[in-house]
């Protein structure tokens, strides 16, 4: 059972003040009453049948209070509740947008293009399924909640630019920031892809963190390492001085991806080129696409004509009484 508006329940605190001070005051005589010296001699007669339960009238009366307030409140009771059996999924896209994404050795492109292809093209599979997108660089942003619409995935995709956040690698920070868009959905069904050139280097929580977080609510993270064995360069006509070569996934990287990934329960891949990128994404289509059992509740049904009937009665009792036999002056 759960309540539509369960705030209102707090105002119980009314009707068990006035029950708390009827009790106490239950043997005090009323503030106002009309005294009638000449019958105190029947001040030591013991009190009639119909005296004992004088009170019963203002019980009643804070018993309807209480039921009032708590039909308020809207007790409701799961209606149907059915097993579904579904093969969608929640996925969320983690696409590093840092510099070194500029890195020209997936051709035709840089790697940043050729992600962007290929995500495009898995979402475009993914039919049926929730995906969403996180870009991030030095911060993290949220590009695209969950949606089943991968057409505008797509589109939000093609707008992704390097440069639209501070450089650096915030591996951490995009996991928990896709951790908060899959927490309050089935984990059996959800998961992250995250796609980068390097290692953690920037943001809070850091990605060991993330993993954990993410173990503990049971959403696999799956990564993929992207980068040539043999660089090229930047797009941008960067010239490499005194020997250095471009920013490329070191076996060290490699070793933390592939940790965030064990640790989650999800897989690690390395692509070293557009087709490889690709396969990886296919391999990855099998892996998110198992049956999964929800427990769905289709509606709820309303209780509170349960409890409005009984008050309405004792309503009327209470009102009987203080007219008849229970009746007191002034």
């Amino acid at each position: 059972m759960r309540f539509a508006d369960p705030w209102l329940l707090l105002l119980l605190a009314v009707p068990a003040a006035l029950a708390g001070r009827l009790f106490l005051h239950r043997r005090r005589p009323p503030d106002q009453r009309i005294g009638f010296p000449v019958l105190g001699f029947l001040a030591t007669e013991p009190p009639s049948r119909w005296a004992r339960w004088r009170l019963l009238p203002d019980i009643i009366g804070i018993s309807v209070l209480a039921l009032l307030l708590v039909a308020l409140a809207r007790p409701q009771v799961p209606h149907e509740v059915r097993e579904v059996r579904s093969k969608a999924r929640n996925l969320m896209l983690a696409l590093d947008i840092s510099s070194s994404m500029k890195a020209t050795d997936f051709k035709p492109g840089n790697r940043l293009e050729v992600a962007r292809q290929v995500l495009g093209d898995f979402a475009r599979r993914r039919e049926g399924d929730l995906l969403g997108l996180v870009v991030f660089a030095g911060r993290s942003f949220l590009q695209a909640p969950l949606t089943p619409d991968t057409e505008l995935l797509g589109e939000l995709l093609g707008r992704v630019e390097i440069g639209q956040l501070p450089d650096g690698t915030g591996i951490g920070t995009a996991l928990a920031l896709c951790l908060s868009q899959l927490k309050d959905l089935p984990s059996r069904a959800s998961a992250i892809v995250l796609i980068t050139d390097g290692a953690n280097n920037t943001g809070s929580p850091g990605p060991f963190v993330a993993a954990e977080a993410a173990r503990a609510i049971g959403v696999r993270i799956h990564t993929i390492g992207v980068s040539a064995p043999d660089t090229a360069g930047f797009d941008d006509g960067f010239i490499w001085r005194q020997g250095r070569t471009p920013d490329r996934l070191t076996s060290s990287d490699e070793r933390v991806l592939r940790r965030i990934a064990d640790r989650s329960g999800g897989e690690y891949f390395r692509a070293t080129d557009p087709e490889a990128l690709e396969r990886i994404m296919q391999e990855l289509d099998p892996l998110e696409r198992e049956e999964v059992k929800i427990n769905e509740t289709r509606d709820y049904r309303e209780l509170f004509p349960w409890l409005l009937a009984p008050a309405l009665v004792l309503l009327a009792a209470a009102l009987v009484l203080r007219g008849g036999r229970l009746r007191t002056l002034p």
